[in-house]
């Protein structure tokens, strides 16, 4: 089963080089940063750094690959988000886990650190998860980063079966559920945005309907 390591590998990668893309987009492009966590977005930046030493650690170039360029992006999207209007007070976990990711890999090396990494998904997206539930307007919220985020989490899980890599097992255990859980919320928000905006324009026709009654009742 050793042959799919490539394919998988290569497909993890993909993923991973361009599930923040839409997010950072989206961003750029609205210039608002309503619904999108300020705080998932700084620590996914550090735990993608931190993918890349592990990958270095465990000579898992396809993890290297994947996880560099994804710190930057989600480096950028923290930059927008603030610049765009997200309060720095929203930083929370973001320098916790920075010291405990420093601190697990300076005193037990690439085991302690894989054990935070294995958690540290969960840590990064529960804010995201947070605040899609508790706003009411996730408009800038990015649902293809977040459905690239489900597969992305599916195809390393596949991946650490095989491998027999338990860190990166919990990793695309961890991200599959969360990522998840976003984008069912971001779908419902949208749906119930659709209801809204419908009904908002049947009561539009209804009011155009009586004024125009009105008008020739009174010719």
């Amino acid at each position: 089963m050793s042959v799919y390591i490539p394919f998988l590998g290569f497909m993890g990668t993909t993923v991973g080089l361009i599930r923040a893309v839409p997010q950072l987009v989206r961003l750029l492009r609205a210039r608002q940063a309503y619904g999108v966590s300020l705080d998932t977005a700084a620590t996914s930046s550090i735990v993608s750094l931190c993918w890349v030493t592990y990958g270095i650690l465990t000579r898992q170039p396809f993890v290297c690959i994947s996880s560099g360029p994804t710190a930057i992006v989600f480096a950028l999207i923290a930059f927008f988000a603030i610049r765009f209007g997200r309060s720095v007070r929203e930083f929370k976990i973001a320098p916790f886990w920075l010291i405990v990711l420093l601190t697990s890999g300076l005193f037990a090396g690439k085991s302690g650190l894989g054990v935070m990494l294995s958690v540290s998904v969960l840590v990064a997206n529960l804010p995201q998860l947070w605040v899609a539930h508790k706003e009411g307007n996730l408009a800038d919220l990015s649902l293809g980063t977040w459905a690239l985020s489900v597969s992305d989490g599916l195809i390393w899980g596949i991946y650490s079966l095989i491998q027999h890599d338990i860190s990166i097992m919990a990793y695309g255990l961890f991200q599959l559920t969360t990522s998840g859980l976003i984008v069912i919320l971001k779908l419902l928000h949208m749906a119930t945005e659709k209801n809204l905006a419908a009904g908002a324009a049947r009561d539009a026709g209804s009011i155009s309907k009586q004024e125009k009654n009105e008008f020739l009742d009174k010719t």
